[in-house]
């Protein structure tokens, strides 16, 4: 299930492509397989393990293309380990609600991103997680859980106050915000209660197959209730003279 949009978000082979805070590894796969060079970045040493193991057995299978490369590695989101302008493209999805120091984590993702590179940055949409609080303490009060709930003005800000320069925007996995306030009205770890399993069932069927009715159904309510809400931006070329004025 992926959140960035890449027929909005494209890559071209050999870009150097940053997942930042990558999880299980969701995009760092698509990534992957759509020829990138990747770098997986997180600070959990248990999902880079199992990520870096995804990588090997990708291309054991021959899913990436030739010329592709992929590194799963453990790292800090405030001090990244790479030189200034080493990626065509960084990725964060569903990371910045978890990090009190949000800008100083866009301003090292704007250090390592190249002139003229593309991020997407998503995050939990407003109206959906504000629900998600307000059923549930238990939802947002633990070790590493959501910590804000940005607006789409407020996130949109940031990024240019980081120096990006946003292009494009738009909201994902709406039937996956039903599901959410279940699991919040519940008890977010009672995976028992019928209406959570069923619900629960309809997604894992949903992501399995794909069926026309569901995409259609999503797509229509995503403006409206979608979990998600992704912004994408570029960072500008240097003016010439600021150019030589910062060589």
């Amino acid at each position: 299930m992926l959140t960035v949009d890449f027929t909005r978000f494209p890559l071209a082979a050999g870009d150097r492509v940053l997942d930042l805070g990558c999880g299980a590894g969701r995009h760092a796969f698509e990534c992957y397989r759509r020829g990138a060079q990747v770098v997986a970045l997180d600070q959990n040493a248990e999902e880079i393990a199992e990520v870096a193991k995804w990588f090997a057995a990708m291309k054991e299978a021959g899913e990436a293309p030739a010329g592709a490369t992929a590194t799963a590695m453990e790292g800090d989101a405030l001090a990244l380990p790479f030189p200034d302008a080493s990626f065509d493209v960084v990725i964060i999805s569903e990371v910045m609600e978890h990090i009190p120091d949000d800008k100083g984590v866009l301003a090292e993702m704007v250090r390592v991103l190249k002139p003229g590179g593309r991020i997407a940055v998503t995050v939990p949409r407003y109206g959906p997680e504000k629900v998600c609080w307000a059923l549930s303490d238990e939802y947002h009060e633990v070790e590493g859980g959501h910590i804000r709930i940005y607006k789409a003005d407020e996130l949109l800000g940031r990024m240019r106050e980081a120096g990006l320069k946003p292009y494009g925007t738009h909201h994902a996995h709406a039937l996956h915000s039903p599901y959410w306030w279940l699991k919040c009205a519940f008890g977010v770890d009672n995976d028992k209660a019928l209406p959570v399993k069923a619900y629960h069932k309809l997604l894992v069927w949903d992501i399995m197959k794909k069926p026309a009715l569901t995409r259609v159904a999503e797509q229509l309510l995503n403006p409206v209730v979608g979990k998600s809400f992704v912004a994408y931006a570029t960072k500008p070329h240097l003016p010439a003279a600021d150019a030589e004025a910062t060589a």
